[in-house]
């Protein structure tokens, strides 16, 4: 059986379980919402290993080839071209569409998430190398660190050659252990998806939010459905870009409804592998930088939600210069966002407000009750644009395998 398949059943027995459960007693909410942790906590297990041995031979294979370079320009050059066409799609969209305000809320402000430059930097370097492999959050640290290592193998590759086959062997240890937590993550996704229903029904009690849901879905479905397969037929020549789109299906609903992008990139590693027929060499160099930096579809969420916030507040219309503002500010924190696999969306938001000023200070408490949904977008379109960036990198620097569709695991 195919694996989006079995992640299809589970979040289908989820969502059928969150209806049929009696939600009213308090002990059967703590139990669904400990076993979704669970299952989220089972996703990244195994994920910070495979990054380290994966992307140590990445940088050895790449350094030894020279093709780091283009490698790094075509990843660099893809995560800003997507990001851009992005956050230009959610402001087009909402400047478009005009939907009703959203209430007012009377909440007071509240000890709000920021992002930390410094201490991001701090992660990455450490007082001790080791510590890298301790933060199971961020997965720069660890990158960069394997990074580094892969790097120094190839300046000898001689007396590398133990280390070089350790590192090897540890690797397809790790993609064995990947191939066995991801097919047991289909099951992990019976409490994630039921969880999300608890979390949504409670939203959608009231049509308040459903103006900016619609907005977002037809976004979705826009990038999906036509931006990206068109990029795909020009940028890499593809007579069937939706076979990519297919291959994306098991990261897509699993980014959704874990809204993390550490579980989602677990799961993008096999199928960027097993389905699409990317060689390591590109995938444990690209798709961490991906899922790190690639935020666009959060950058999209933000753009959509502060647009949201402005006008309902005030009746004014916009100046270019605001809309500009938007998407420059927009665009640039969805490249800080690497310390917040979950939560990425609130976190910019606060920040796009606090920056703003001019008394919206407190303009994302509007959108707070709904934030698990705008999460669940954003993570659905961040990883769609990771797997679709990886592979137009893998083509561009010509190192995938192309695998018929019917063999897509």
């Amino acid at each position: 059986m195919k694996v989006w398949i079995k992640y299809l059943i589970g979040t289908i027995l989820g969502i059928a379980a969150a209806f049929i459960l009696p939600l009213n007693i308090p002990s059967v909410n703590s139990a669904l919402a400990t076993l979704s942790e669970i299952a989220i906590r089972f996703g990244r297990y195994a994920l910070i290993p495979l990054i380290f041995f994966g992307t140590a031979m990445s940088m050895f294979s790449l350094r030894s080839k020279k093709h780091i370079l283009k490698s790094s320009l075509w990843t660099a050059g893809t995560i800003l071209g997507s990001t851009l066409i992005l956050v230009v799609l959610g402001l087009l969209s909402i400047l478009i569409v005009q939907i009703p305000r959203i209430p007012i809320t009377g909440e007071k402000i509240s000890e709000v998430p920021a992002i930390d430059i410094k201490g991001m930097i701090f992660t990455i370097l450490p007082f001790s190398s080791f510590d890298t492999l301790k933060d199971g959050i961020c997965i720069l640290p660890v990158f960069f660190l394997a990074a580094f290592a892969g790097g120094a193998c190839a300046s000898d590759i001689n007396d590398s050659k133990p280390v070089l086959s350790l590192l090897e062997s540890a690797m397809k240890l790790c993609q064995t252990m990947t191939a066995f937590f991801v097919e047991w993550l289909s099951v992990g996704m019976i409490a994630i998806s039921s969880y999300w229903i608890i979390q949504a029904r409670t939203i959608f009690s009231e049509p308040t939010f459903f103006p900016v849901f619609f907005i977002l879905l037809a976004d979705f479905l826009i990038v999906a459905g036509i931006i990206y397969p068109i990029i795909l037929r020009f940028v890499c020549k593809d007579l069937h870009p939706y076979h990519v789109l297919y291959a994306s299906i098991c990261s897509i609903i699993t980014g959704f409804f874990s809204a993390d992008s550490n579980v989602s990139l677990l799961v993008n590693q096999r199928h960027t592998k097993e389905s699409l027929g990317i060689h390591d060499e590109t995938n444990y160099f690209a798709l961490p930088l991906f899922s790190s930096f690639a935020r666009g579809g959060t950058a999209l969420v933000t753009s959509v939600c502060f647009v949201t916030i402005l006008r309902s507040y005030s009746s004014l219309g916009f100046t270019v210069f605001d809309i500009l503002w938007i998407f420059a500010v927009s665009f640039i924190i969805s490249f800080a966002l690497g310390n917040f696999p979950q939560g990425g969306t609130f976190v910019s938001l606060t920040v796009i407000c606090s920056m703003y000023g001019r008394g919206f200070e407190a303009g994302y408490l509007l959108l707070r009750p709904a934030m698990p949904i705008l999460c669940s977008f954003a993570a659905a379109i961040d990883v769609l644009s990771a797997i679709t960036g990886s592979y137009i990198v893998a083509v561009k620097t010509k190192n995938f395998d192309k695998i018929d569709l019917k063999h897509y695991i």
